[in-house]
C-alpha cells in the first residue's frame, strides 16, 4: 500500500473528540476513497461506504433522500447489522457532490450524533457555491493531492533515515554528496515522467513500463474531460472547458506561459470574463492549478492578486509529460539540450507548493520581467520569491535580481531551484537543488504549537 501523509491527519481526527465532519476534497483519481477506506476500517469496527455515483447508476436508493430520518431508514436496509452507534460506526459518503443535498444534511448528521461520518468529493467548490444551506461550522474541509515527491521517494523504498538526513541537509543549507545527488536527481526525473497519481505510481513500481504508465495517464486525462460533460449542462461550456484543458501544455510553452484567452475560440478581443465559469470548473475540480499575477508583492499576497492574469498548470506533472513526450523518456532522463524543460520544472514546482499548502502567485512587471513564484512567508510576515531553472544558466535571473533589490518589497530571502548539486548563498538568494522543493512547506494549524495559536 502506498504511504500517504494525509492518513495520519484523517486518523487523528477520527480518534479525536472533534465531532465536526471531515470532508476530503480533491481531483478524481488521487486516492481519496482508498485512503479513507483504509484508515476508517482501522479505527472503526463498523465501516459503511456509500458511493453516490454508483448509487445513481444503480438502485438510486439514496438519490431522492432529503431528511436524516429517511436516510437512516434506507441505510438500515443495506447495512442494518453494521449500525452500532456513534463510537463504533463510521459512515463514509463518497462522491458527495453527486447528491448535493447531503452537504446540507451533514449539519444534522453531526447534531444527531447517531453515527460518525466522513465524506469525500470533487468539484466541491462549485457544489458548495450552489448549495442553499452550507453547513458552516459542522464540517472541516481538507484538500488532498496526489503523491508528492516525498511520498514518491517512500514508494520507491527511499528509507526513513535517508529522508531525515535529506531534511537536515536542507535545514542546514548543506549540499549532498555527488553520489547522493545523482541518485536523488534520477528519482526526481522519474517522478517527472510518472507523476503522483496512485494507479500510475503502482503501475510504475510493478512494471517500470512507460507504455503502461502512459496508458493509465491517458485514461485519467480522458476521464477529466468526460467529467466536464457530466457536470455541465451547456454544450458550449463543455466544449470550452475541454478546449482550455487541451490548451494548457502549449500555452505553457509561450514566452509568458500565461493563458491567452483569445486562443480559446481564436477570437480577437475575447476576455477572461467570458469564461469565468469554465476556469472555475477546472480549478474547483482540482485538475488544474491556478497561479495568479502579482504586480505589487506585499504580504499577504492574496490582497493584491490580479484575477484576470493567471497561468494554469496541469495538476500532475506526469500527465503533462505524457502529453508532451508520449513514450519518449530521453528528453527528461537525459536532459536533451534541444528540449526546453522549463514548463515541466515549473509544473512540478507548482504541484509541490500547492500540495504543501501554499497559495500560488507569480510576479509580473512589464519593465522588469517575471518571477516564477511568490509565496507568503507566514512566519516572517513577508513574501519570498522562487525561480525555477531547468538549464545550466541557473545563476542568470535578471527579474529576480531586480525583485530582491527593490527596497519597497522588503525581501530577506529568495530561492533558485535547479538541477545543480551545490547549495550556496549569493546575497539574498539561496541556490538549492530542485528536489529540495519537497521541504518548502507552508505552516498549517495542525503543525503549529498551541503557544503559536494564543494571543
Amino acid at each position: 500500500m502506498l504511504f500517504r501523509k494525509i492518513s495520519s491527519y484523517i486518523e487523528a481526527h477520527l480518534r479525536s473528540n472533534n465531532d465536526r465532519i471531515l470532508l476530503i476534497e480533491g481531483a478524481r483519481q488521487i486516492g481519496k476513497s482508498f485512503i479513507i477506506r483504509e484508515v476508517g476500517r482501522t479505527v472503526y469496527p463498523h465501516f459503511i461506504e456509500i458511493n453516490f455515483v454508483e448509487d445513481d447508476e444503480g438502485p438510486q436508493l439514496f438519490k431522492n433522500v432529503h431528511t436524516t430520518e429517511e436516510f437512516y431508514l434506507r441505510l438500515s436496509t443495506i447495512a442494518g447489522e453494521q449500525l452500532n452507534g456513534y463510537r463504533d460506526t463510521l459512515i463514509f459518503l463518497d462522491e458527495i457532490q453527486h447528491y448535493p443535498q447531503y452537504l446540507t444534511l451533514l449539519k444534522f448528521f453531526r447534531e444527531e450524533h447517531l453515527y460518525r461520518f466522513i465524506a469525500s468529493g470533487s468539484l466541491l467548490g462549485i457544489t458548495l457555491h450552489k448549495t442553499t444551506s452550507i453547513p458552516v461550522g459542522s464540517i472541516i474541509r481538507k484538500r488532498m493531492y496526489q503523491l508528492d515527491f516525498e511520498e514518491w521517494l517512500i514508494a520507491n523504498n527511499y528509507g526513513e533515515k535517508a529522508l531525515i538526513h535529506l531534511h537536515e541537509c536542507y535545514e542546514q543549507e548543506k549540499s549532498l554528496s555527488p553520489e547522493e545527488h545523482e541518485y536523488l536527481l534520477s528519482l526526481f526525473k522519474r517522478y517527472l515522467l510518472v507523476g503522483g497519481m496512485p494507479d500510475v505510481v503502482n503501475e510504475y513500481i510493478e512494471t517500470h513500463n512507460i507504455a503502461k504508465v502512459r496508458e493509465i495517464q491517458n485514461s485519467i486525462i480522458d476521464l477529466y474531460k468526460e467529467d466536464a460533460a457530466q457536470y455541465e449542462s451547456s454544450a458550449d461550456k463543455k466544449l470550452y472547458i475541454r478546449r482550455i484543458y487541451d490548451m494548457i501544455p502549449s500555452q505553457m510553452e509561450n514566452k509568458k506561459k500565461r493563458m491567452v484567452v483569445k486562443d480559446i475560440q481564436d477570437k480577437k478581443g475575447d476576455r477572461y470574463d467570458n469564461y469565468k465559469e469554465e476556469f472555475e470548473y477546472l480549478i474547483s475540480a482540482g485538475i488544474v492549478l491556478d497561479v495568479h499575477a502579482i504586480s505589487n508583492p506585499r504580504y499577504p499576497l492574496s490582497e493584491s492578486l490580479q484575477k484576470n492574469l493567471m497561468k494554469l498548470y496541469l495538476n500532475d506533472v506526469g500527465l503533462l509529460t505524457s502529453r508532451l513526450f508520449g513514450l519518449s523518456i530521453k528528453a527528461v532522463m537525459e536532459t536533451e539540450k534541444s528540449v526546453n524543460l522549463g514548463s515541466v520544472y515549473e509544473s512540478v514546482a507548482a504541484q509541490e507548493l500547492a500540495a504543501h499548502a501554499h497559495n500560488l502567485f507569480y510576479y509580473d512587471n512589464r519593465s522588469k520581467g517575471e518571477v516564477d513564484y511568490i509565496i507568503d512567508d507566514t512566519e516572517e510576515c513577508r513574501v519570498m520569491p522562487l525561480e525555477i531553472k531547468s538549464g545550466k544558466d541557473y545563476t542568470t535571473h535578471s527579474a529576480l535580481t531586480h525583485f530582491v533589490s527593490n527596497p519597497d518589497y522588503h525581501i530577506d530571502k529568495a530561492v533558485v531551484l535547479s538541477n545543480e548539486r551545490e547549495v550556496f548563498r549569493r546575497g539574498k538568494i539561496l541556490y538549492l537543488p530542485i528536489y529540495y522543493v519537497m521541504f518548502i512547506h507552508a505552516k498549517q494549524a495542525e503543525e503549529l504549537d498551541e503557544k503559536d495559536l494564543i494571543f
